[in-house]
């Protein structure tokens, strides 16, 4: 993590994580979560700050959960339905209710629709806040699955050269099993910088380096700055000037059209059964920043055909 957005060891609180679990839970029984809903949502947010996903843990969103579940935005009881399925895929209304609590049960039942017929796909729609992305995924990688895990946010991001937001900040996760080793874990908004790192910034009292944000005209601010007032936050899509801005613009359209229809896709799992095929080499769009990401895909296309006229029973999903 960058130093911007590391907690002071000044204001740094070191709590025992079964206590804090504890605690949180609850707290989200007192907003009138279920002991089982709370005692998930309490493992969400500490595992996100075990991670050192501090922007989607305890100390950064447990106050606006409970601010929302105070004024009615989040409903602590939701009766969450089914609204369409089918062997491999669900849609799910989350009846407003908290999407770190929704989402986790939609990812449990793309698991299984997975075991079953080798992909699941589950979309949520209205549901709240979603939490940390890989928090799911990861729950695929559990099974031998390669999960995946997306949102549409409210627009935040300024396409390039607009001086209005128009693209939400749109994270997007991948987690991938690596046998002996630790997993592949890809878990990022897709704008230059994340919206609640800018919050952990004000809170540390650390600048911006150039290029994150904007000024109110949309022009790319390139020297480092004090974090802007919220109701001033523009983000770039890339970071940069507007020379290479708009080379991020498409990756907060990918969660779009899709999570749209449904407020989020909530999971997607690949069963992992040799000799299979997977589009995992797609995850290079997303890691590899400076290289030219059409020529990547052609290659990455050239290979599965070679791949496949070599490995004439591997199975392409």
């Amino acid at each position: 993590m960058l130093e911007q957005f590391k907690v002071q060891i000044n204001d740094e609180v070191r709590i025992n994580e079964s206590k804090l679990r504890d605690l949180v839970s609850a707290l989200f029984m007192k907003a009138g979560l279920s002991k089982d809903d709370a005692d998930l949502g309490a493992d969400v947010l500490v595992t996100a700050d075990i991670r050192g996903v501090d922007t989607h843990g305890v100390s950064n969103m447990l106050r606006t959960y409970m601010d929302y579940f105070s004024k009615g935005i989040i409903n602590p009881d939701p009766k969450t339905v089914i609204t369409r399925e089918t062997p491999s895929t669900a849609n799910i209304d989350g009846d407003r209710g908290l999407g770190i609590i929704t989402t986790p049960k939609a990812m449990e039942l793309a698991i299984e629709k997975a075991k079953n017929v080798g992909m699941g796909v589950v979309t949520i729609h209205n549901s709240r806040h979603y939490g940390m992305a890989s928090y799911y995924t990861l729950m695929a990688v559990e099974h031998n699955m390669i999960g995946m895990s997306m949102t549409s946010c409210p627009p935040q991001v300024l396409p390039t050269f607009r001086s209005e937001p128009l693209i939400g900040t749109n994270p997007i996760a991948v987690s991938a099993p690596a046998a002996t080793e630790a997993p592949f874990v890809f878990d990022a908004a897709m704008s230059a910088v994340a919206a609640n790192k800018l919050g952990l910034a004000r809170r540390n009292s650390t600048k911006l380096l150039g290029g994150w944000v904007a000024d109110k005209d949309g022009v790319p601010i390139m020297n480092e700055v004090d974090p802007p007032v919220p109701e001033y936050e523009h983000y770039n899509a890339q970071g940069g000037d507007r020379h290479v801005a708009h080379d991020g613009d498409w990756r907060q359209c990918v969660a779009v059209p899709g999570c749209n229809i449904s407020f989020y896709l909530a999971a997607v799992v690949i069963l992992l059964r040799p000799p299979i095929i997977i589009l995992l080499g797609q995850c290079s769009l997303f890691t590899v920043q400076h290289t030219d990401r059409s020529r990547s895909t052609i290659c990455m296309i050239k290979s599965l055909i070679n791949h496949m006229q070599t490995n004439p029973n591997a199975e392409f999903l």
